[in-house]
């Protein structure tokens, strides 16, 4: 159900984008990558966030299901995260004449993405599922703390990145708002589709790993006897 309609989402927002809302007069065609460039970084924002939630969780509750919703959701940010990297290098290359710049926002996001990285390195890394759970939760809660810089770097810094929302204003055409908006709605949910999935498939492993544990066990009590 939940994929059926983040396809329809993602179906309608592809119409909006080529279809329905006019060309940027400024920047060309090249700007319709927006529409998917900003919810794609945004989305990458809540899955880390849902990663340092369940990593507090599990610190707090042991149970291994926070641990799993955090990894899971931390795989997921990254491909989310490596999309708007990859997305805006694509929309920088014909605006300002280079694939990259180290402008705050894009420094802050790269430094976000190899955070992250490291954290899925590091639980790689471990062999013992409680000691990866307790160091991968510390390093996912620490790592968010960038996620606030990311946002904050082009008020906080100078950038050749625009402030599109600030209290009172936005910075879009009516059309531009909706068409963002439907894209945003659109990553959010194929966001939570791809954890459902990859949250059902660790919870899958779990069980054949116990049951192969389970097995030995039965199997070796048996030649004991």
């Amino acid at each position: 159900m939940l994929g059926g309609v983040a396809l329809l989402a993602v179906l309608f927002s592809i119409y909006l984008i080529f279809a329905w809302v006019p060309t940027e007069r400024m920047m060309g065609i090249v700007q319709r990558i927006f529409y998917w460039h900003v919810p794609v970084n945004i989305v990458s924002f809540l899955a880390f966030g849902i990663t340092a939630v369940g990593g507090a969780l599990y610190l707090w509750k042991r149970e291994r299901r926070w641990d799993i919703l955090a990894h899971s959701s931390a795989e997921i940010g990254v491909v989310f995260c490596s999309l708007g990297l990859i997305t805006g290098s694509i929309w920088a290359k014909p605006i300002w004449g280079t694939w990259w710049t180290w402008d705050p926002r894009l420094t802050t996001t790269l430094v976000l993405w190899l955070i992250y990285v490291a954290y899925l390195m590091l639980r790689n890394s471990l062999d013992d599922p409680d000691r990866r759970a307790r160091f991968a939760a510390v390093f996912g809660i620490a790592g968010f703390a960038d996620v606030p810089i990311v946002f904050m770097a082009i008020r906080w810094w100078r950038t050749i990145h625009p402030v599109l929302f600030e209290p009172g204003r936005i910075g879009l055409a009516p059309s531009m708002l909706v068409t963002f908006i439907v894209g945003m709605v659109a990553m959010i949910l194929v966001f939570f589709y791809l954890l459902a999935l990859r949250v059902g498939l660790e919870n899958l492993r779990s069980q054949v790993a116990s049951l192969k544990a389970q097995r030995a066990w039965d199997q070796g009590w048996k030649n004991s006897t």
